[in-house]
């Protein structure tokens, strides 16, 4: 499914733009953002729009889903296995638990971290997850 916004660009750099959209309803529920009422984007400007004007971009929603899954419940769910695994090598050792859970926890909460990190970097240079301009408006 694809995600159409509109939004005014207010720069171009070569292929790419950075255009200034309205928040939709999903963002002003979640916070994450800094800012209240609006959000930039980079996005491909295939269409060649000029500073100042408005136009449509669309999002492929399954993009969308996958960055929130890798940001928001990766992280959490690593920090969980983690703790279990840490359990697990308390017993093979007979040690107490707890310093192993903890630091299983925080081992794989700090992987999964850097991993975010490394998919950031690769969602930028991908042409696939980066939204594109469909419509010049005006």
């Amino acid at each position: 499914m694809i995600k159409e916004n509109e939004g005014v660009v207010i720069e171009v750099n070569g292929e790419m733009a950075r255009v200034k959209s309205s928040r939709h309803g999903d963002c002003k529920n979640c916070g994450a953002c800094p800012g209240d009422n609006a959000t930039i984007l980079d996005v491909q400007n295939s269409l060649g729009a000029k500073p100042g004007q408005r136009v449509v971009f669309e999002m492929k929603e399954a993009n969308m889903i996958k960055a929130a899954f890798v940001v928001y419940i990766m992280p959490l769910v690593a920090a969980f296995l983690g703790a279990v695994i840490g359990t697990w090598l308390g017993g093979k050792v007979q040690m107490s638990l707890q310093p192993f859970q903890i630091g299983g926890g925080i081992a794989a909460f700090l992987l999964a971290l850097i991993y975010v990190k490394i998919f950031d970097k690769s969602a930028h240079s991908d042409s696939k997850m980066i939204p594109i301009i469909t419509h010049i408006i005006s």
